[in-house]
């Protein structure tokens, strides 16, 4: 499913193309699952950090199967199960990898389920933990709770032992965030707010987190919804830019002052790389959660290839709940 040209899903085209071969040092894996992100609604646009030269595929988390080894890999075989982050080219049958972009998929685990885990949790638990400073009792504020990291901010937030209150835009999603674990959950209205929605916004974030205000507030949302959210930070609270698919906003600094809170950028893709040993960890922690049954990605649809397109557009409409997986 490749994009040969800048725009929306509708660009995407269903494409044949050669088998990709391992060079050395790579390992060949067939595709069996590829979970949309919302990076996918961006790169194709190129509206994302990084803009790979076209034609390519996007999608950035998969598991699959090793179909061939190349020169000098060590550790690996063929038939092993896999799930990884590749950044982008997952909407594909095949794909050449390096092996340190890959991890065993857990026997009893399916490949729906593999290809949601790492990049959604990786960049949640880098979040409260490197960034955030989360501390048991402390209470976490998510919005967008009921997206794929917003449900991970759940559910790691509870095995942290924190307090978690879930902010979303509907009753179904709020009824997902409490069977993920939440303690409080939320409805927010639709944005844009003028200045008295937001200022009923910023009471109702106040009334849900408490007199003492929440100690950490996760944000994959951002537009809107940041300002009410910071104005019901506790005294120097953390608060955690994830992302901003309801726009970019603009902060009135003197907020953070009021507050001696901290406005802390989460950008995972790049702590990974610039530290992959802290990332190694937290990616072992992450299993041992998963083997525990503390964390659990919740795969809520699934759609062929050839309606990957279908996918992001339903991740870009914001109608996502849990994980969107395409399936070759």
């Amino acid at each position: 499913m490749l994009s040969k040209q800048v725009g929306g899903p509708e660009t995407l085209e269903l494409s044949e193309l050669p088998d990709p071969m391992p060079s050395p040092g790579q390992v060949l894996v067939a595709v069996k699952a590829c979970a949309i992100n919302y990076p996918d609604v961006l790169i194709i646009e190129d509206k994302y950090q990084f803009k790979p030269p076209r034609p390519f595929a996007p999608g950035g988390e998969i598991a699959g199967v090793v179909e061939a080894v190349g020169e000098g890999v060590q550790g690996w075989s063929t038939g092993d199960r896999i799930m990884g982050t590749i950044g982008n080219g997952g909407l594909v049958e095949k794909i050449a990898l390096d092996p340190t972009r890959m991890f065993r998929l857990p026997e009893g685990r399916s490949f729906a389920e593999g290809a949601s885990l790492v990049l959604t949790y990786g960049t949640t638990i880098h979040a409260l933990l490197d960034r955030g400073k989360l501390k048991e009792g402390q209470t976490l504020l998510v919005l967008g709770a009921a997206g794929g990291v917003g449900l991970a901010a759940i559910e790691l937030g509870k095995a942290f032992g924190a307090r978690v209150v879930a902010a979303v835009s509907s009753d179904e999603k709020a009824e997902a965030a409490r069977q993920a674990g939440a303690d409080e959950a939320i409805v927010y209205p639709r944005a844009p707010f003028d200045k008295e929605q937001s200022k009923a916004l910023a009471d109702q974030f106040k009334a849900a987190v408490g007199p003492q205000g929440a100690d950490v507030i996760y944000d994959p949302v951002g537009g809107d919804y940041c300002e009410p959210a910071l104005r019901s930070i506790a005294w120097e609270g953390r608060y955690l830019v994830v992302g901003f698919p309801a726009g970019i906003p603009k902060l009135p600094l003197n907020l953070t002052l009021l507050k001696s809170c901290d406005v802390c950028g989460v950008f995972w893709g790049a702590f990974a790389a610039r530290d992959p040993q802290a990332n190694q960890a937290h990616i072992d922690h992450l299993f041992r959660l998963w083997e525990q049954g503390k964390i659990n990605p919740r795969v809520t649809e699934t759609f062929p290839l050839e309606r990957g397109g279908d996918a992001i557009a339903k991740m870009a409409a914001r109608g996502a709940i849990g994980k969107l997986v395409v399936e070759m």
